[in-house]
């Protein structure tokens, strides 16, 4: 059996989230990814959001499972001379610089196109390729401003917020995932590379589809809506319990007759404001106070009983400790054991890929590499002898 990217090579000179994550996904269908990375300090998300002295934090394992380092000093003209040499033996590169970079350093999609003809490339950026906001650096939080998200997320009382997470970046990893797969097929097909041009901004209106392209066909203004459904409808919030929240669902006429009658109100029914769900919307106050009121009398566990039995879409809202200890995701293979990085003996978790397949499924086929782990693999199998190497790191090239 194979998997899909078997014998596809990517060299890799991305770094932080949005880059790495997409070509870890690559790496786990198959695909040998050489990650480049700067001597000494290497990928920026080596020490993250973490205390972790050796380089491996949380998010860098979670986004370079199944890659191999190799750092080159890319300031040095051999230093360009072996990234060039490995894109000879590559099918793609993906670089996040900021516009301009890779061509500065002799690296653009034009200079290594001539080396390997068929070459694909993927540029991830914040805004694009071109365009008057093009030489912007972006961020995640940044990119959430710009584009629309905060405007539509927190309460009126608080005004906007960004989320808990990197939406932007992620999608944008998966984004860009999507569109090297695209790219690599047409190249099986035509013998052609291609450029590709993945933009953070584009990804944040990809998945903002609905609610832009309402405003553009309608005029409509999405607003501050806190936890409460787009649709407006008072049975669709999060709610309180007697010991935590719960987000219920109920939109159709089915499910809110079976939420009023499994919380004891189904006296409601007949009432006014009640009867439609055009009433309940103009009565949202007092549907909304009723349906709280109820549900603060027990607690999680038993609504959670009551409203799945009774076909409502409930979901309690979890903490990260019950949300990692779901069967579920083991199930499914969402998550990866690896060698922990201080103790090999020990193993940790990490998040690794959103699907599955009945056969050649994605799996992290090595743990994420330590900093240049396998430069010198990668130069004896590009020719460079033993002394040759020692020569390039006594003079800092790699």
């Amino acid at each position: 059996m194979a998997r899909a990217f078997d014998g596809i090579r990517i060299i890799d000179f991305t770094q932080v989230l949005a880059g790495p994550f997409a070509t870890q996904q690559l790496a786990q269908l198959g695909a040998d990814v050489i990650k480049i990375e700067q001597p000494g300090s290497g990928d920026q998300t080596r020490g993250l959001m973490s205390d972790d002295q050796h380089g491996m934090s949380p998010s860098f394992l979670t986004c370079n499972l199944g890659k191999r380092s190799v750092t080159l000093n890319l300031k040095e003209p051999e230093a360009i001379e072996i990234a060039v040499a490995l894109v000879r033996t590559a099918h793609a590169v993906v670089e996040n610089f900021k516009p301009g970079v890779m061509e500065r350093l002799g690296l653009g999609y034009a200079a290594l196109s001539e080396a390997n003809p068929s070459l694909v490339y993927c540029s991830i950026s914040g805004y694009g390729q071109s365009g008057p906001k093009a030489p912007l650096a972006a961020y995640d939080g940044a990119i959430q401003a710009a584009s629309g998200m905060m405007a539509i997320t927190g309460h009126p009382a608080s005004g906007p917020t960004r989320t808990g997470y990197m939406p932007v970046d992620m999608a944008t990893a998966l984004n860009a995932a999507f569109a090297i797969a695209a790219a690599l097929y047409r190249r099986q097909v035509t013998g052609s590379g291609q450029h590709v041009d993945v933009a953070m901004m584009d990804t944040a209106m990809v998945v903002q589809a609905p609610q832009v392209t309402a405003y553009m066909v309608n005029g409509v203004v999405p607003e501050l809506l806190g936890n409460r459904s787009p649709t407006r409808q008072p049975t669709a919030n999060v709610f309180a319990t007697a010991d935590g929240h719960i987000q219920v669902v109920a939109l159709k006429e089915p499910q809110v007759k079976a939420l009023l009658e499994t919380l004891a109100l189904a006296d409601c029914l007949t009432k006014p404001a009640f009867v439609s769900a055009q009433s309940r919307l103009a009565n949202g106050a007092e549907v909304g106070l009723a349906v709280s009121d109820a549900l603060a009398r027990e607690t999680t566990a038993h609504w959670m009983e009551k409203l799945t039995k009774a076909g409502v879409p409930v979901a309690e809202i979890r903490t990260f400790p019950a949300v990692a200890a779901d069967e579920q995701f083991r199930h499914r293979g969402v998550f990866a054991e690896i060698p922990a990085p201080r103790n090999p003996d020990e193993r940790v978790r990490v998040v690794a890929a959103g699907h599955v397949a009945d056969v050649d499924a994605p799996a992290a086929m090595r743990p994420p590499p330590h900093l240049g782990e396998h430069t010198d693999m990668l130069l004896r199998e590009l020719g460079y002898t033993i002394e040759k190497i020692t020569e390039l790191r006594a003079r800092g090239v790699v």
